[in-house]
């Protein structure tokens, strides 16, 4: 189980992947805004999406769990 985790406070501007979906190492699961800046984040491992603790629109903290993968 890998964690996908908030690299920078910011507003969750799209969230690019659903529960359940495949993702690859390297592929962006979703978007941070901070400062008029599109931040990127992207999935450290491959593996099936099983949750999703963010929405658009929600505030999140540097080191928040943002979503999480399972090999």
């Amino acid at each position: 189980m890998t964690q996908v985790i908030a690299t920078m406070a910011g507003t969750v501007f799209t969230v690019n992947v659903a529960v359940g979906e495949e993702v690859a190492a390297g592929q962006v699961v979703l978007v941070l805004e901070s400062m008029k800046m599109e931040i990127p984040i992207e999935a450290e491992s491959a593996g099936k999406v099983t949750a999703i603790n963010v929405q658009v629109g929600d505030f999140v903290n540097e080191e928040d769990v943002l979503l999480t993968i399972e090999a």
